[in-house]
């Protein structure tokens, strides 16, 4: 193994055990607040018309798992010198470090921060799926622990990275009420869908992907009609917009697989 992977090894797993610690205290384990207590609340599930419902944040305990396997993954005797390890392994290390930096920013630092933070996050998990899309998976293990985990994290990202913004905007005093907000609300759903268009097609057609975008949509459906904000036109909004993706989803993974193909 040569001194480049070993050190691309460590650096994954020494990140991979900081995203831990800063997940940890995110969530209140050490003590002090937990990310829906901060800012004033601006990050809970019923600070804007984009938050989801809570139970949406439970994905993250299946991408926090697929990340330790990743990172045991990694270390497997085929895959330390893997040229999709070393495509992609950095920029792992780095998204790791960038989410338990986003923690730590809403908990300690101007909600601002944590915009930019978690933009850079998303430019950094684009670019892992770029590199994904590149080299293909070696089996079906690699394709699960690889392709699915990364594809749920950018998938829920850049649903996050909406409601992050919304309650940035939000907890600086920019409020647009009643009908109008409902517009604003849809307009970035349906930049939602966009994204998940452009994810989909350069990721030819990770479904995990289109998996956690349609989840984080659908239950941001779920919280504006369960509690407050309430928003009939919103939730309804929000449902075509996650039924749009599960639809681009599928069209993506055909297309990538050649489906339909010519008869001759």
């Amino acid at each position: 193994m040569e001194p480049r992977d070993r050190a691309r090894l460590i650096t994954v797993t020494v990140s991979e055990v900081l995203c831990v610690l800063g997940t940890l205290l995110g969530v209140g384990v050490f003590g002090g607040q937990a990310v829906n207590q901060t800012a004033g609340g601006a990050l809970s599930a019923d600070a804007t018309l984009l938050a989801p419902a809570g139970p949406a944040f439970s994905i993250w305990s299946v991408i926090y798992l697929g990340l330790a396997a990743y990172t045991l993954f990694q270390w497997l005797p085929s895959q330390r010198a893997a040229e999709r390890q070393r495509r992609i392994g950095w920029l792992v290390a780095a998204s790791m470090l960038l989410n338990a930096g986003w923690l730590l920013v809403v908990s300690f630092a101007p909600l601002w921060l944590s915009v930019v933070v978690i933009a850079a996050l998303v430019l950094v998990l684009g670019l892992i799926i770029r590199e994904l899309a590149r080299t293909p998976s070696s089996g079906l293990l690699e394709t699960i622990v690889v392709d699915g985990t990364l594809g749920l994290y950018v998938g829920w990202v850049s649903v996050a990275v909406c409601a992050n913004v919304t309650a940035f905007l939000v907890a600086e005093g920019i409020r647009v009420e009643g009908f109008a907000g409902e517009v604003i609300a849809a307009a970035v759903l349906v930049v939602a869908a966009l994204i998940a268009f452009l994810l989909l097609r350069a990721s030819r057609g990770n479904l995990a992907i289109g998996a956690a975008m349609a989840w984080g949509v659908a239950w941001i459906a779920v919280g504006r009609l369960s509690g407050a904000p309430e928003s009939l036109t919103t939730a309804i909004a929000a449902l075509i917009v996650a039924v749009v993706i599960v639809v681009l989803t599928i069209a993506a993974r055909a297309a990538a697989a050649g489906w339909p193909r010519s008869a001759h």
